[in-house]
């Protein structure tokens, strides 16, 4: 398949990005090294994916759609213990919508009928005729390898560079740490097979025996002291069932996983780096015909004020610190998507950052301006009070409702505009009043005035409080004369502030979601649990405006003067629920600079 031209991205200047990685990429193929490409993302099915596996998802999938290629889903299974169906099909369901409209027509995913044990090159050339054809099913796994994979294994021991070790996993530790051999390293090939077999057949409880490669145990390069390939557990699997009670190890699955499927350029976080002349050695101790794949690795995004150790996630779900994987204060794509953030502010986030071989903290602010700067171009503007305090006009007439036009994105002469009801009684922000205020504060006071956005200039005139002395309704006059956009408004006042028409009004629970930590290195001193936010979800029962009543999940909103929103999926016909995703400016950095 020849190269194609770069295409556009999420940058809105459509400029095509530019890294290392890529411009590796790029002489590959002038080069001739490779004529075409062929990427993957492998998560393991232990947990959700979380925000740091968006750049491996964007960079691996973006690459794959910039140079006319295919990436491919494949499921890390090799350890049958911590996986399950769950989390392959929430990690589906991710990827999917990460890239849905982007690189989706760039996906791998096997296809119907399939064989799991091809060991060519065919299912890459199935994609590139038909590139349809593979959003067809399911992922690939590495699972559906462990035929050809035991069958290289085999073939490394009857090289002579591997063996069947009878050491038990902490002695196997200590012999590697300080570099002795194991005394079964010299075992005859004949035997190794022999024992290597009956691993297979299930003749050895747990943790008895391993397979081992025989490389150096005098490397400075740990990976490369005798590493484990196989290891005995009787765990039913999730994929495979009961088939197997050998398991590769990672790294043995890992390149050959990648040479099985045709990849090209194996896209690794930095960590793997140590782990690459393992790779490469792996590869090139086997008689493999074809081409083998690059190992290329990349900084890791790493994010402030949350942890995405996919150990310390599940902790929080099972502890009952957050209601779930998909709880919108988790870092996890499923909760930052039930939250409301969209799968292309997160794609210019991860352009914004780049790829770069340096470990660097990221600020979750990086994230927020990504999604407000979206936002603000494109989210409908609403009137919601989500703490309200009745207002009667005493001069308004009872009965009458007049349709105010208002409009719904200044940003977007396109978004058009709608109407919004204005009655007598109504609600604003109990914020929006202060019966003792400081000085230049200007919204609404005795008698003080302010703008109701869109209406009239309104004057505070008696304050209504009850037996508490809690303030539950103000009875102000409007000035008929100074309605908005009318030929006798010009008359000024220094505040304006939003309403409801409380007739109309729908009702709403909202829910204030913040960050989940209130430091911005959780984990730095190993108790991350101590640095929960309390204060990271406020409930909130709000009166909106009648035209809320037909939100979407689709749909964002700007609450004005308050935030962005989207409905979350607990909502109902009659029962409204949305979820804050952002607010319109960084308090964080405020309460920084307090500190």
């Amino acid at each position: 398949m020849s190269t194609s031209a770069p295409t556009p991205t999420d940058d809105p200047n459509n400029s095509a990005p530019s890294d290392f990685i890529r411009e590796i990429v790029a002489e590959d193929l002038r080069s001739g090294k490779h004529t075409s490409v062929q990427t993957r993302f492998p998560p393991e099915p232990n947990g959700h994916l979380h925000i740091g596996h968006a750049k491996a998802i964007c960079l691996g999938f973006g690459i794959a759609r910039e140079f006319g290629g295919i990436c491919n889903i494949r499921m890390d299974d090799t350890n049958p213990a911590k996986e399950e169906t769950e989390y392959v099909e929430s990690i589906i369901a991710d990827v999917k919508w990460l890239i849905a409209g982007w690189a989706d027509d760039r996906i791998g995913l096997k296809e119907a009928g399939t064989s799991p044990t091809r060991t060519g090159n065919d299912f890459l050339q199935s994609a590139i005729t038909n590139p349809q054809a593979t959003m067809a099913t399911e992922p690939f796994y590495a699972s559906d390898y462990f035929e050809p994979i035991y069958t290289y294994a085999v073939q490394l021991v009857q090289a002579g560079r591997a063996y069947v070790c009878d050491m038990t996993p902490e002695q196997t530790d200590e012999y590697r740490r300080i570099g002795k051999e194991s005394p079964f390293r010299d075992r005859p090939v004949e035997e190794n097979l022999d024992l290597l077999a009956r691993m297979k057949a299930g003749e050895f409880p747990d943790g008895t025996r391993t397979l081992r490669a025989k490389i150096d145990m005098q490397s400075p390069n740990m990976w490369l002291r005798d590493p484990v390939l196989y290891r005995i557990r009787h765990v039913e699997h999730h994929h495979t069932g009961a088939a197997w009670c050998i398991y590769p190890m990672y790294d043995f699955a890992h390149c050959l996983s990648d040479y099985i499927e045709g990849i090209t350029h194996s896209l690794c976080t930095l960590e793997f780096e140590v782990h690459r002349p393992l790779y490469d050695w792996l590869l090139e101790s086997l008689a493999l015909p074809r081409g083998l794949p690059r190992q290329i690795e990349f900084a890791r995004l790493n994010i402030d004020y949350t942890v995405i150790s996919k150990r310390k996630l599940l902790q929080l779900v099972n502890d009952g610190a957050v209601r779930g994987w998909d709880d919108p204060r988790m870092p996890t794509l499923s909760g930052l998507r039930r939250r409301g953030l969209t799968a292309s502010a997160i794609r210019a986030f991860v352009s914004e950052l780049g790829v770069t071989k340096y470990p660097s903290l990221t600020e979750f602010a990086v994230l927020e301006h990504a999604v407000r700067d979206e936002f603000n171009r494109h989210a409908q503007r609403r009137f919601a009070v989500l703490r309200p305090l009745k207002v009667v006009l005493t001069n308004y007439p009872a009965d009458q409702v007049e349709k105010l036009s208002a409009v719904n994105n200044p940003e977007d002469p396109a978004a058009g505009s709608r109407k919004l009801p204005f009655s007598r009684e109504l609600y604003i922000e109990s914020a929006d009043f202060m019966e003792t205020p400081p000085p230049k504060y200007f919204r609404l006071k005795p008698g003080g005035e302010v703008r109701l956005k869109y209406a009239y200039i309104i004057r505070c005139e008696e304050v209504v409080k009850d037996e508490a002395g809690r303030v539950i309704e103000l009875h102000c006059t409007a000035d008929l004369n100074s309605k908005s956009g009318g030929a006798t408004s010009n008359r000024k006042v220094k505040g304006t502030i939003h309403w409801v028409s409380a007739a109309h009004a729908v009702d709403a629970e909202v829910r204030l979601y913040d960050r989940l930590f209130n430091v911005p290195e959780p984990d730095a001193d190993g108790d991350f649990k101590a640095h929960l936010n309390p204060n990271s979800l406020e409930v909130v029962q709000a009166k909106c405006e009648p035209s809320l009543a037909d939100a979407t999940p689709a749909e964002r909103y700007q609450f004005e003067r308050l935030a962005y929103f989207a409905l979350d999926p607990d909502s109902q016909p009659g029962k409204l629920v949305f979820n804050r995703t952002i607010t319109l400016k960084d308090t964080w950095a405020k309460e920084v600079k307090r500190g």
